[in-house]
Parts: structure tokens; C-alpha cells; sequence
């Protein structure tokens, strides 16, 4: 049978795919290490680092001691030969980070969105400095991916709304095109954190889990089949909305503080608990939630805790006899802050009201997760771009 036009091209493409990502994954590697672990030969893995190193995706990295012999060369990705950013959008501020392809940050600045009205321009100020303080420019970014509090049209990509943040809107997507290209990408700040769950926390690996983030507000990312379900206009995980019995139904959809659940878990509601329970956070009033939290379990109040993990219980079980993902991580301030003590009140609550029972874990992600899942799927986006393209 003829040869299929195209064919070695092909195969060198996937060679050299799964060369770059065994490279990124398991950190240098020699050209025998390469061969075993792509089962290509000795010869072969050498033409394509060799490939690989002319075009400046790869590049030397020092030296493994060998036995008798001379030391074996260690080849790598190469950390300039693409960059992305990733943002965080809240209402008081704006924080954008720059990595470098292999996934380091090499620079995070965060401005004040006060500084100028127009979203679009603050987002391009972010960006900017962020590429100053790393020393690159903003051209060599290959993907801009913004996490924001509100609701992503899965088909557009454009904002449907936002209450926290008016200005973001319909058409805000296209605005920023305009401006930083077509690689931007908007997503739910949620949805950005349970893909830092999955590469970095307590959900690692996991291809079904869920992630609760609670706080002043309520939200739910749903991972099923390894992949983000966002729903059929991008409303999947607003649990803030979920009807809760002995809670009324909300007054208006334009109020999000008026959601059953949100009255049950959200800000209000923990402060209530608070005095009720007598937890003893200063101004109770001021007192943030992951402070009043905090405050609870170092003073050893079990009657708060308890409370609070039936309280959110509810949600819980609600989504586990609906989804059965095996594994809910307690997000966003009160899960971080309950850690987990909280969270193992929390399954013992969902256990007895739930026939399925799921696993509940704390997160387990340092720092910024709606800044490192914004990275997570910009590298996502840019490794397929860069790594399907070396041929």
C-alpha cells in the first residue's frame, strides 16, 4: 500500500508533542531517558532534540553523572520560547501574573482598577507592567486567560453578567481582543479554581470532583470526565441560588444575597452564628468570614463548627446526589480558613443525610487559585499551540 502523503510529518509532530510534554512533566531528561520513555531509539530521540533544540524549544540543562563513562547531557524545555498571563478580577483590584511556558511565574503585579474606568484599559495596564517587571514583551504572550466573578457564555466566550462587576458586560470580550489579540479568553474565577485544584491541590489528578468556594459568596466548579462542565449558558455551580428548606426563596434573580443557600452559608448567616455561638472575633459585625472561622476552631468551638459544616452539609449533599462526584474540596475563604478540621465535620454532616458519600477534603492550593487556574489554562492553550506546531 502506498505511503500516505503527510504521514512522517505526522508522526513527527507526535513524537515531538510528547517529547516537550514528557520534558515539562518529568523535568530534564537525557536522550537515553527520552528513548525509554517514548519508546523511540537512541538515534531518534537524538534527531528530535536536535529538531527541537533549532527551533528554541528545547535547550541544554546541565549534565547527569554517568558510571564509567562520560556524563550524559541533560536537555529541557525552554522556559523563553513562550509566555502567558493570567488575571484575577475583583472589584477593588486587578492582579495579573506573567509565567514562562514551563509554568513559573516570573512576574505578578496587582493594580487598582480605580485607576481607570474602562475595564479594557486596566486589564491592558495589568498586563504591561506585569511584562515589565518580568522583562519581556507584551507580544511574546501567546494566551491572556481572565478569571472573574460572574457568568461566561460558553458558545461566545463573552460575559452574560456580573453583578460584583457592572462593567464587565457583553462585549467586553471583543474590546480586549482588539486590543491584546485573539488569545484571550474569559472564565469563571470558580471554574479557574478547581483547575488549580486538579493540577496543584487536594483534587490532583482527579477527573470527577467538585469544589465548594464559599464565602461572601457562594460557587460551585463541577470537573466531570476531566473536563469543566459550564452548563448551556455557563450557569452550572451558582449554588448561592440553590432552594434550601426553612429558607426563603429568593426575592429577586438580580439579588444574589437573596439566594437560599446564600442565606444559609454566606456572609450575614456566619456572623449570626457567630454571636449566637459566642465566638469572640472582635467586632463581629467587621469580622470577615474566614476571621470568624479561624477565631472558632483555635478557641475549640465545636458547637460553631458544627453548625456551620450541617449548614453547608446541605449543599453538599445536594450536589452529591445529583452529580455523585466522590469528591468535594471546601474552597474559597471559609473552606481555607475551616482547613481540615472543617472539612471532616462537613463529611460526617453529609453522611448522615446523603446515601452517596463523598470524600470532603480542604483545598490544598497555595497561594492565589483563581490566578493559578487562569495560568493552568492559559499553558493549556499555549503548549497545544507551540507544541503542535514544531514541524
Amino acid at each position: 500500500m502506498p505511503q500516505q502523503p503527510g504521514t512522517p510529518r505526522l508522526l513527527r509532530q507526535i513524537n515531538d508533542r510528547a517529547a516537550l510534554e514528557l520534558l515539562i512533566s518529568r523535568g530534564p531528561l537525557t536522550r537515553a531517558e527520552l528513548g525509554e520513555l517514548t519508546g523511540l531509539s537512541k538515534v531518534t530521540s537524538g534527531q528530535l532534540l536536535a529538531r527541537l533544540e533549532t527551533r528554541g524549544l528545547v535547550t541544554a540543562a546541565g549534565e547527569r553523572p554517568g558510571g564509567r563513562g562520560p556524563n550524559a547531557a541533560l536537555y529541557g524545555v525552554n522556559p523563553s520560547s513562550a509566555y502567558v498571563a493570567g488575571l484575577e478580577v475583583l472589584p477593588d483590584s486587578v492582579t495579573a501574573a506573567v509565567a514562562d511556558i514551563t509554568g513559573t511565574v516570573v512576574a505578578q503585579v496587582t493594580v487598582d482598577p480605580s485607576e481607570a474606568r474602562d475595564p479594557v484599559r486596566i486589564v491592558h495596564e495589568a498586563v504591561q507592567r506585569a511584562c515589565g517587571t518580568a522583562g519581556i514583551e507584551l507580544a511574546r504572550l501567546r494566551c491572556f486567560v481572565i478569571g472573574t466573578r460572574g457568568v461566561v457564555d460558553p458558545l461566545t466566550g463573552d460575559m452574560r453578567y456580573s453583578v460584583d462587576l457592572p462593567a464587565w458586560h457583553v462585549g467586553i470580550l471583543a474590546g480586549l481582543r482588539t486590543l491584546l489579540g485573539e488569545s484571550v479568553i474569559i472564565e469563571n474565577d470558580v471554574n479557574l479554581a478547581a483547575l488549580a485544584e486538579r493540577t496543584y491541590g487536594a483534587a490532583r489528578g482527579a477527573d470527577d470532583f467538585v469544589i465548594l468556594w464559599t464565602g461572601v459568596g457562594q460557587g460551585l466548579g463541577v470537573m466531570l470526565g476531566g473536563r469543566l462542565h459550564r452548563g448551556i449558558t455557563g450557569g452550572a455551580g451558582e449554588i448561592g441560588w440553590l432552594p434550601v428548606p426553612g429558607e426563603p426563596l429568593p426575592s429577586a434573580v438580580t439579588a444574589p444575597q437573596t439566594g437560599s443557600f446564600q442565606r444559609l452559608v454566606g456572609g450575614e448567616a456566619l456572623r449570626n452564628l457567630a454571636r449566637v455561638h459566642g465566638v469572640a472575633a472582635g467586632n463581629v459585625r467587621d469580622a470577615g468570614v474566614a476571621g470568624l472561622v479561624r477565631t472558632a476552631i483555635d478557641a475549640g468551638n465545636e458547637a460553631f463548627v458544627e453548625d456551620l459544616a450541617g449548614r453547608l452539609a446541605v449543599g453538599v449533599a445536594a450536589v452529591s446526589v445529583v452529580l455523585d462526584p466522590g469528591l468535594v474540596v471546601l474552597g474559597g475563604d471559609v473552606g481555607r480558613a475551616g482547613g481540615a478540621h472543617l472539612a471532616g465535620r462537613v463529611e460526617e454532616a453529609v453522611a448522615r443525610v446523603c446515601p452517596s458519600r463523598p470524600t470532603v477534603v480542604a483545598t490544598a492550593v497555595k497561594g492565589n487559585p483563581v490566578l493559578m487556574g487562569a495560568i493552568v489554562a492559559a499553558l493549556d492553550r499555549a503548549r497545544e499551540e507551540v507544541f503542535s506546531d514544531t514541524v
